[in-house]
């Protein structure tokens, strides 16, 4: 009877630790799973394929993503199956053209319809967002040690808010003229 308290107990000290609140995104999991979901076009296909692949794949990828792949992204704040470096994806920017966003390893390029092309930069060193255009560097905000953000509101005023809807609404107002506007 002992032993098998032991058992128990050790089993629900290792399910503490291997499903606590850092879990991670499981990237590569989630991965396989959408591959798996979306294989062929039909659905009975890929679900019969899953009931044979998912204990053996499913079950690697799971140990994978709990073991390696997730301590990785907790001590990093990185998860390696999250580098779309050098990936572009075209976007629809509100002027109703294509822009391609091409993402680097410390920020994104946007190539405009037009072919002029802008970076926005994060320098981790400094905790800063930057804009380059046109070989101008603008810095767009900063994350301060306390915990709050400044911004560059206008060409002569910074704007120190907290992160959180308060802070968006200051930014906004101030950025409009003090027109707030709603949006989706």
């Amino acid at each position: 009877m002992k032993k098998m308290n032991l058992k128990v107990v050790s089993c629900l000290l290792a399910g503490g630790l291997l499903y606590s609140s850092c879990i991670g995104s499981y990237s590569l999991f989630n991965s396989y799973a959408k591959w798996q979901r979306t294989m062929t076009s039909n659905k009975f296909v890929n679900a019969i394929v899953g009931f044979i692949l998912t204990p053996i794949v499913g079950s690697i990828c799971l140990f994978v993503d709990a073991v390696v792949l997730n301590t990785i992204e907790f001590w990093t704040g990185n998860n390696p199956m999250h580098a779309n470096i050098g990936k572009t994806q075209q976007v629809l920017g509100s002027d109703g053209r294509y822009y391609a966003v091409t993402t680097l390893k410390d920020g994104y390029e946007i190539k405009a319809p037009t072919g002029e092309l802008s970076y926005f930069k994060y320098d981790k060193q400094q905790n800063i967002w930057s804009l380059e255009q046109n070989g101008k560097t603008t810095e767009l905000f900063r994350f301060n040690p306390d915990g709050t953000i400044t911004t560059l509101a206008d060409k002569n005023m910074q704007l120190t808010v907290t992160p959180d809807e308060a802070g968006v609404y200051q930014v906004r107002t101030a950025v409009g003229g003090g027109y707030f506007f709603a949006m989706r």
